[in-house]
């Protein structure tokens, strides 16, 4: 009898394996970094073929170090670093680039002369989403534009786009299964979310031709089956969606008004507003949360685009530690005034500035400023941007006061303390804090007819630790003063 869900967990620096029981209960975990290519400034690339070799590796080992066989897993769940784009050969399976990260900002100019014709509304209206690089219209245009062929053979049909859900789909399928999930779809910039349809006027656009997309399914659909000579048996791939929005399900945010904070490379704070696709008017997104059944969640979305990525700039870059474990250490005894602040603006600003050209900075350097100060400033400048994408909420008329939070800074208590003491809210860690790949096991799982409800899914959420805000008001106005004042001194626009 099949008793586990295999959850693949693709992230922007590295892919992960968890298997999963009937209880949602991760039982192993296989983990694999890969390399990451910035062939010019502000570019970010991933090879696709590094990242399919380490989802199959970690597949592989979990399976191994766990002691079973493909015949004991029932589905496969995949969770994707969203917008990063892929075009493959239909026949030949091969990309016809290098995939382009969703950090990459090599379509500014691009989106910028689409602003200034005054199309920003239009494709808003229709996506949810802001003109920005980070999506993936911009890369599309840009990989038929500038590989050699690229658009004539998109033309014939014979070339494949697809979010790295769809390319690892794709892979384990042997090339049967051309498909992704509506969460990855909507990040796309070229669907639109009211009707939940690839946009035609949004394809005309940006002159990208509908045969090149996938098929677009809920996120708990029958995907395809994976080759019988990847897991010695064929598997079915249950469950897709964005790991944002995966998390979201992990998180059992189910009910409108609810929100989680998810921290990994960037940080991504989402709150559901239910079947309405509320649009905001402060520079958050609007994005599909999850569809089941042919009926669509929405949420409201702010995207940092630097969180775990920055502490990792600090121990590869500067050395300035040998695991991101240690900074908990460092910063134990600092005062939150210490008078530095660090912008992680390395690959411009997200949510709600949306400045593709602003640049990281250290600012309030003194004689007295050494390696704490700058630790504790990159571990406070998650908050910071978590407290941007709250008062943007705010301003929208839904101020989250109870925020469940994830991802792999979340273990740090010195970083969630002081989240809550900026927010002025209930910080909540769950007892499982691989929300990511859970919430495809959940949909997997729901698939399978393991759970019958998401009733039954949000009782199984269970608290390890809540946080609870200390900070006056006055000192939490005071600090949050200073990051405003660094910001205006990066921003470009």
């Amino acid at each position: 009898m099949s008793q586990y869900i295999l959850s693949i967990d693709q992230g922007t620096t590295s892919s992960r394996a968890i298997l999963f029981d009937k209880q949602g209960k991760s039982v192993n975990i296989s983990q694999q970094e890969f390399p990451q290519y910035f062939p010019n400034e502000a570019w970010v690339e991933h090879k696709p073929d590094e990242i399919w070799q380490s989802v199959k590796s970690t597949c592989l080992d979990v399976i191994k170090k766990h002691n079973i066989t493909g015949k004991d897993i029932a589905a496969v769940g995949i969770t994707n670093q969203r917008e990063t784009t892929v075009i493959w050969d239909r026949h030949t399976g091969k990309p016809i680039y290098n995939a382009i990260v969703w950090q990459d900002r090599r379509t500014s100019d691009y989106c910028q002369s689409l602003q200034e014709q005054g199309l920003e509304p239009k494709i808003t209206e229709k996506t949810g989403l802001l003109l920005d690089p980070y999506f993936s219209a911009s890369k599309i245009k840009w990989l038929l534009d500038h590989v050699d062929g690229a658009r004539a053979l998109a033309t014939e049909g014979r070339l494949a786009f697809g979010t790295i859900d769809c390319y690892l789909l794709w892979q384990l399928t042997g090339g049967k299964s051309h498909k992704t999930d509506a969460t990855n779809a909507s990040r796309t910039m070229l669907f639109n979310i009211h009707q939940q349809c690839w946009d035609e006027e949004l394809l005309s656009l940006f002159d990208i031709p509908l045969a090149l997309l996938p098929e677009v399914c809920d996120s708990a659909s029958d995907f395809g089956l994976s080759e019988h000579n990847i897991f010695g048996e064929p598997i079915p791939v249950l469950g897709i969606a964005g790991d944002q929005q995966a998390a979201l399900i992990g998180q059992a945010c189910f009910q409108p008004g609810m929100a989680k904070s998810t921290y990994g490379t960037g940080c991504f704070f989402m709150l559901n507003t239910g079947n309405t696709a509320h649009q905001s008017t402060n520079r958050l997104l609007t994005t599909v949360a999850y569809r089941l059944n042919g009926t669509t969640a929405y949420a409201l979305e702010g995207s940092i685009f630097m969180a775990g990525a920055t502490i990792q700039w600090l121990r590869d870059g500067l050395k300035l530690f040998k695991s991101a474990a240690d900074t908990q250490a460092i910063v134990a005894q600092i005062e939150a005034e210490h008078g530095v602040v660090l912008v992680p603006a390395f690959t411009g600003l997200g949510a709600p500035y949306w400045d593709p050209d602003a640049r990281g900075a250290i600012l309030g350097l003194t004689r007295d400023s050494g390696i704490k100060e700058i630790v504790a400033a990159a571990l406070q400048s998650v908050a910071y941007q978590t407290k941007d994408l709250q008062k943007a909420m705010e301003k929208d008329g839904m101020r989250p006061s109870h925020i469940r939070v994830d991802g792999g800074m979340v273990g740090n208590d010195w970083v969630m303390q002081f989240l809550a003491d900026m927010l002025g809210a209930h910080v909540d860690r769950p007892k499982v804090t691989e929300t990511t790949a859970l919430g495809v096991a959940y949909l997997a799982g729901l698939k399978l007819g393991w759970y019958q409800s998401l009733t039954e899914l949000e009782e199984k959420w269970q608290l390890d630790n809540r946080f609870e805000a200390t900070y006056s008001k006055a000192k939490r106005d005071r600090l949050y003063e200073h990051w405003l004042q660094a910001i205006e001194k990066v921003k470009t626009n």
